[in-house]
C-alpha cells in the first residue's frame, strides 16, 4: 500500500516523463482501501491497482529504488541509486494515520 501511493505520487510529479513501479515481498493484490481512499481525496484513483510482487518487476537497472523499512530484509533489485524509507506500514492503522503515511510518503 506504501508502494502504490508513491507509485502514483511518482504520475503526479512526474507526469509522463516518469515510468514508476509499485511491488512487494509479500503482495496481497488487493490494496487496502484506505490507501484507495486517501490518495482519492489527493485526485488519484488507485482502485485499479494490483498490489504486485518484485518477481513482476521488469529485469532491467533502475534510476532509482525506494525501499520501505525492510532494511536487509529487502529482495535484491537493480539500481543506479537507493534509498530506504524509513516509513511505518499503515496497513492495520485507521484511516486519519493512513493519510499521515500518504503525506511522509509524498513529502
Amino acid at each position: 500500500n506504501r508502494s502504490q501511493m508513491a507509485e502514483a505520487f511518482a504520475h503526479i510529479h512526474g507526469g509522463e516523463k516518469v515510468e514508476a513501479y509499485s511491488a512487494g515481498s509479500r503482495p496481497s493484490g488487493v490494496v487496502n482501501p484506505n490507501a484507495i481512499e486517501a490518495m482519492r481525496e489527493l485526485g488519484y484513483d488507485l482502485s485499479r491497482q494490483r498490489s504486485r510482487s518484485i518477481v513482476d518487476l521488469p529485469d532491467i537497472e533502475f534510476d532509482f529504488v525506494a525501499t520501505m523499512g525492510c532494511g536487509d530484509t529487502c529482495p535484491f533489485v537493480r539500481a543506479k541509486r537507493r534509498e530506504d524509507w524509513d516509513i511505518p506500514d499503515p496497513k492495520a492503522l485507521p484511516p486519519e494515520e493512513f493519510r499521515a503515511v500518504r503525506d511522509l510518503i509524498g513529502s
